[in-house]
């Protein structure tokens, strides 16, 4: 991932956290979807889906998708989506996606997940990825994340109690900023990651002040319970990540390791959905 070069610089003369997140985490795709306005007031829009988002369901199946774009603290229009899968959905989760897609390549799982475990799904994209505006950088994925929260609020009038934050690869990033922030319903981390320097130094057992998504320092402060799941062997965010953040949270629930997954399979597992539906309807009633 570094040059010699880039590795002597970085602890001879070390760079500000931008460089290392934009280096590890940041591929956003070409655009898989537009929005077009739906009406007049440019509140809602129709999501229109490119053939590389491999949408899986019908066209009445996408309606139930609401569309729209919210601004962050730092001016960046991010595009929001509103999947609702249940119509007696108890839970609401807030998903941060992985690094090499967008709200499109997602739509489809999106409406799988929420369908098989009555959930209904708010998705956002990162600022530089699908329509948002913008450029990725970590201090704009705690701006979006935010934004997100509160849309979910204010727009949706959704409580915090009944929202689900569930973070993949680097959107176990905000999801974890958030948490520490605001107390919700539960929180899922799904392929973690402790801090930027930790993927690339695996031996690194302190976070550096020129480090990147240190997650491993904000997850004690967070007081909701936590599912963390993690392939063990992952081969872009060691298992060894899963257990450490799992061992920093106060109140975690039995995690998932899925013997044999790597980074991007954890889900096709078949008690993937199992696992989801134990910890929303038994864990959390306890």
């Amino acid at each position: 991932m570094f040059s010699i070069s880039e590795l002597c610089c970085m602890f001879c003369c070390p760079p500000c956290p931008g460089p290392i997140a934009a280096k590890l985490a940041f591929q956003p795709p070409e655009p898989t979807y537009k929005l077009t306005p739906a009406d007049d007031t440019n509140n809602k829009y129709n999501l229109q889906l490119y053939d590389r988002a491999e949408w899986q369901y019908s066209e009445r199946e996408k309606s139930k998708i609401e569309a729209f774009f919210t601004r962050t603290s730092r001016g960046n229009l991010i595009t929001c989506t509103y999947v609702r899968c249940s119509k007696n959905a108890k839970y609401t989760l807030l998903f941060s996606h992985g690094n090499a897609v967008d709200l499109g390549q997602m739509s489809s799982f999106y409406l799988t997940l929420g369908s098989q475990i009555n959930c209904n799904i708010f998705g956002y994209d990162y600022s530089g990825y699908g329509m948002s505006g913008g450029k990725p950088s970590e201090k704009n994925l705690y701006a979006d994340i935010e934004a997100a929260w509160q849309a979910m609020r204010t727009r949706l009038n959704i409580s915090p109690e009944t929202i689900i934050l569930y973070g993949q690869s680097i959107g176990t990033v905000p999801t974890v900023d958030l948490a520490a922030r605001h107390e919700v319903g539960a929180v899922i981390l799904h392929s973690p990651l402790m801090s930027g320097l930790r993927v690339v130094f695996r031996n690194t057992k302190r976070t550096w002040f020129f480090d990147a998504f240190p997650s491993i320092d904000k997850v004690a402060k967070v007081k909701s319970p936590v599912l963390v799941i993690h392939g063990t062997d992952d081969e872009v965010i060691d298992f060894s990540h899963g257990i450490g953040i799992y061992e920093r949270c106060p109140k975690t629930v039995e995690p998932f390791w899925v013997e044999g997954a790597g980074h991007n399979d954890v889900e096709l597992h078949p008690q993937y959905y199992e696992r989801l539906r134990k910890f929303l309807s038994v864990e959390l009633i306890k």
